[in-house]
């Protein structure tokens, strides 16, 4: 049976509703149309790609990304399904090797700062029946931490309290992570991101499928880590999150479409370009159609557990 997966035991964080369109303007980002210095990029991002391609078997997710994403940036990756966004997250992870191209995140290739990355899954990533806690759970973010041993410490306990206290969880420190509702997993799983004290979050849809109440308690954290200066990547579908919640977008369908300030989501000819014919223009409003659900094509050796087929 499979422990929720722990990216480093694979191989190789004033206040507006998400649920309109409302946006105020962030100056922060570039967009993907202005010349990126890549020498500047190199030296000053936190995530640097350059000219990468990846795929699987024969089977092309992303091709020629160059994107450069600074300390301190909360950016949102959206796109139709299919357009290589959890592949772009496994590339930055280091839990997938580009075809081609160059990748250096936190000043060092993929994968070698994995003590200081913190990468969650999509829930159907996660075999839920495994006999786990909530704080086995969390502990797993301090496992970088532990050294040969891998005996937990008072200070490991205290991390993982004051992060299930973050997140409103801290009471189900000893309920078995498959009892919880969906809201209540995609905290802990946070809460495990937090407890490993990273620079840089990794989260594939961390809002999807989820209540507005646990959404505006995740991207307050999320926010409160992007000022204290770590940087956070996450894809997500809730084109509104990422317009009102994020600083910077972007939208991705197999290559860079558009990369800059989070109102891109609000550009009718962006999300043409991003989603094609999934897009819907009536009188002013534009609607996107598009399955939540679907995710890239898996990683060789990856397995997906649905929710429906444990209850």
């Amino acid at each position: 049976m499979d422990l929720p997966i722990d990216p480093h035991e694979a191989p190789a964080g004033a206040k507006r509703p998400s649920h309109s369109l409302d946006h105020t303007e962030h100056d922060h980002g570039h967009r993907h149309d202005d010349a990126l210095d890549p020498a500047h990029a190199l030296a000053h991002a936190d995530v640097w790609l350059s000219d990468v391609s990846a795929g699987y078997g024969d089977r092309t997710a992303l091709e020629h990304v160059t994107i450069a994403v600074e300390p301190g940036s909360l950016l949102a990756v959206v796109g139709p399904n299919g357009a290589g966004k959890s592949t772009l997250l496994k590339l930055m992870a280091g839990l997938a090797q580009p075809w081609s191209g160059r990748i250096q995140i936190l000043g060092a290739p993929a994968g070698r700062e994995a003590r200081r990355v913190a990468y969650v899954p999509q829930a159907e990533l996660v075999d839920w029946q495994f006999p786990v806690t909530v704080e086995d759970v969390v502990m797993m973010g301090r496992f970088p931490r532990l050294g040969r041993i891998r005996r937990p410490g008072r200070d490991d306990r205290r991390a993982v309290v004051d992060a299930l206290e973050q997140v409103q969880m801290a009471d189900h420190l000893r309920t078995q992570i498959g009892r919880l509702s969906g809201g209540q997993r995609r905290r802990v799983f946070l809460a495990r991101a937090l407890a490993a004290e990273p620079d840089l979050f990794l989260l594939d849809e961390p809002v999807t499928g989820i209540d507005p109440t646990t959404q505006e308690l995740l991207m307050d954290i999320l926010e409160q880590q992007a000022e204290r200066g770590k940087t956070v990547v996450a894809t997500t579908h809730d084109l509104a999150c990422a317009a009102n919640r994020f600083q910077q977008v972007l939208a991705v369908n197999r290559t860079v479409v558009a990369y800059g300030p989070s109102n891109l989501v609000l550009d009718a000819g962006v999300l043409a370009r991003a989603y094609g014919g999934h897009v819907l223009v009536l009188g002013d409003n534009t609607m996107v159609l598009d399955d939540a659900h679907h995710h890239d094509d898996a990683h060789p050796g990856e397995r997906h557990f649905h929710e429906h087929s444990h209850r």
